[in-house]
């Protein structure tokens, strides 16, 4: 199974209580079709002794049965808490988007994404276009609290 046609058959099921385990959401959702794994991504502090993040997985062997689920266990109640289900969405990389251990303006699409090139920035400077000093006027504002009057 390719890893999109994987994806399309995965259910994302959140809000789940502390007291669900990999067991009750596999028979949760066992009556909508072949479930091939079931999961339960654990805290990723060592210290939270929780037994799970409040979200988990259900892979099931057809989209259409993952569809299924989704229509009908959406907004359902488990253990006294309401589920949320929708299709699983992929795992962004580690490197990407806001969490990311690089800073978002240094990852490879963000210059193409807001149509900023290093070279524009360079040409507004060799024309002399450079943008208005946002600071400029500002200048006697840097103490604080009344100003003395001279008569």
């Amino acid at each position: 199974m390719s890893d999109q046609s994987r994806q399309k058959a995965t259910v994302f099921v959140g809000g789940l209580s502390n007291e669900v385990t990999p067991q009750t959401l596999h028979e949760a959702f066992i009556p909508f079709g072949e479930i091939v794994d079931v999961s339960l991504p654990k805290p990723e502090l060592p210290s939270n002794h929780d037994p799970h993040r409040g979200f988990g997985y259900v892979e099931f062997s057809l989209a259409e049965d993952a569809r299924e689920a989704i229509d009908n266990m959406d907004q359902a109640e488990l253990y006294g808490r309401v589920i949320k289900c929708n299709q699983a969405k992929p795992q962004k990389d580690a490197s990407e988007g806001l969490g990311s251990r690089t800073a978002v303006w240094e990852q490879e699409g963000y210059a193409a994404k807001y149509n900023m090139a290093e070279e524009d920035g360079a040409a507004a400077d060799v024309d002399g276009d450079k943008p208005m000093d946002p600071m400029q006027g500002l200048e006697g504002l840097d103490v604080a609290g009344p100003r003395m009057q001279s008569t």
